[in-house]
């Protein structure tokens, strides 16, 4: 269970949707069935990374309020809920259980050691299949092409996709490292190994 809100949490949650919206204002390449590709991915995996579960995905759900709001932060400079018509409409609403999956293994793996870059990779990577495991099916729905067909339609995606968590992975270690008790839960790790060194000394 997400653990009480406090004023840093809100302005952080706040901070990360703002950055959600401002990678969509990077000039994007439109591919097939109008798909764009864009910064998105990499802010909402970064937002993951170095916020955990629940902050990270209040940023994407913030930042999805707003937008839906027809506030024209979505790709291509878009708005309103008619954007979920689109065939882009499922990856957006994917990006709400991305963020949290991504938080959840980055917390889990900073509860047991202390975080590598090895480690935010593999839960930045984590995105990427529920990503698509919810937008490809739309995708072929909306676009009305099989399923296997938007899959196909979907490779090129995959490549930048991965770039740009090992990139978020790079970002959010530097972050880890200036702020090493950032994500919820490692304060208390950290008194505890602080207790134990003093019991031990």
């Amino acid at each position: 269970m997400p653990r009480r809100l406090t004023g840093a949490d809100v302005a952080l949650v706040a901070v990360f949707a703002a950055f959600i919206a401002a990678s969509t204002a990077v000039p994007e390449v439109t591919l097939a069935f109008g798909v764009p590709v864009s910064l998105q991915t990499f802010a909402v995996v970064l937002a993951g990374l170095v916020l955990g579960p629940w902050r990270g995905a209040g940023a994407v759900l913030l930042y999805l309020v707003v937008g839906l709001a027809g506030a024209p932060i979505f790709a291509n400079l878009m708005g309103g809920s008619a954007v979920l018509a689109g065939p882009t409409g499922g990856f957006l609403l994917a990006f709400l259980p991305a963020a949290w999956v991504v938080g959840a293994i980055t917390v889990a793996f900073r509860r047991r050691t202390r975080l590598t870059y090895l480690h935010l990779v593999i839960a930045g990577l984590a995105s990427i299949p529920v990503v698509y495991a919810i937008g490809i099916p739309w995708l072929a729905w909306r676009a009305q092409i099989t399923v296997t067909e938007a899959a196909i339609a979907m490779g090129p995606f995959a490549i930048g996709d991965v770039i740009k968590v090992l990139v978020a992975a790079a970002v959010a270690a530097i972050i880890h490292r200036a702020y090493p008790q950032l994500l919820p839960g490692t304060r208390a790790r950290s008194a505890a190994v602080e207790h134990e060194h003093a019991t031990t000394a």
